[in-house]
């Protein structure tokens, strides 16, 4: 599969949900960029710490650096290296793009959630370290971190939410959005030169889910057990699918519509955790299945890899929300 074709036709950005420091230097993330249609990354502190762990190259980088600082501080070194270098294989396509495109995310602190204070001022403060203008802070959607996403858009920070699995949670972070660009314009910025994404988590929810189900259906009568059973992989996608219909509802009100006018691009979705947990359910379920205009999905390298081989590009978003309903019912 073509992710350009999918991009061209089907209004949907593929982003990398993976960094590494071999990737960006031997010109393979360049090419997923160039030549296959990558048009953004996704990191976290598991997906440095995973690929510190795994590889011999941060090796030199980590025997240079000062004996006995803190680890934190070792890791941020290592983690702002890569995220600018992987900004600046980017830049290019951001620029192009008009800015919708051509990011890389860096989260604050995990121990940071339950602190708004903190969040804005380490987002702040890795927005200027990093000093790269597609960047964006990865904050999580906790109670706390909602004030934080507002503060954070107000300045100007281009702010990738995390952590949303409902369908009221993606609501309060679109408000906050608005609120924030609302703020923004009226510290006379402009917030045509602000983004964000709004990343609603899959897989995890079916991780969740299915196990429940199952066990229910042991539960159950005989007759009933195949109906259970067949809801297993299906919660999570239609959960997005209402999400996105909750969203382009949004979007078309007079709020949204007054911030548009002003220049304002739309908070996407963004399809978070998309790789399959359940070996028995198709290995590209996730990403075929949410395929719609102005979203993003973020792909971990083996779903990007099976979805180029076997997976087909098809708008899945918005078909069958009456069972879509049905299956959350």
């Amino acid at each position: 599969m073509d992710l350009k074709e999918l991009y061209e036709r089907h209004g949907q950005s593929i982003w990398l949900d993976f960094i590494r420091r071999d990737l960006l230097s031997s010109g393979d993330f360049a090419h997923q960029v160039e030549v296959d249609g990558v048009r953004g990354v996704t990191t976290n502190p598991s997906i440095f710490e995973n690929a510190i762990d795994g590889s011999d190259i941060y090796r030199a980088d980590l025997a240079a650096y000062r004996a006995g600082a803190p680890a934190a501080e070792v890791y941020e070194h290592l983690a702002v290296a890569d995220i600018r270098a992987a900004a600046d294989i980017l830049l290019p396509l951001y620029q192009r793009s008009g800015g919708r495109d051509g990011f890389v995310s860096m989260e604050v602190a995990p121990p940071l959630a339950r602190d708004s204070q903190g969040t804005v001022a380490e987002g702040l403060r890795l927005r200027q370290t990093v000093d790269r203008p597609n960047l964006m802070i990865k904050v999580p959607a906790t109670p706390e971190g909602l004030p934080a996403i507002r503060a954070l858009l107000g300045r100007g920070v281009n702010v990738n939410v995390t952590l949303l699995f409902s369908r009221a949670a993606c609501r309060q972070v679109a408000e906050a959005h608005a609120v924030g660009l609302e703020d923004f314009a009226a510290a006379g910025g402009d917030p045509a030169t602000v983004a964000s994404v709004a990343s609603l988590f899959v897989s995890r929810l079916d991780a969740l889910l299915d196990p429940q189900l199952r066990a229910a259906a042991e539960a159950a009568p005989q007759g009933k057990r195949a109906g259970i059973l067949a809801l297993a992989g299906q919660g999570a996608l239609a959960n997005a699918k209402l999400a996105y219909q909750d969203w382009k509802a949004w979007i078309q009100g007079p709020r949204w519509k007054a911030l548009a006018a002003r220049g304002a691009r739309p908070q996407r979705l963004l399809w978070a955790s998309t790789g399959t947990k359940d070996k028995t359910l198709s290995d590209v379920l996730y990403v075929e299945g949410l395929i719609g205009p102005d979203t993003v999905d973020t792909v971990p390298p083996a779903t990007l890899k099976a979805f180029q081989d076997h997976g087909r590009a098809e708008n899945r978003l918005e078909q069958d929300l009456d069972g879509a309903r049905a299956i959350l019912a």
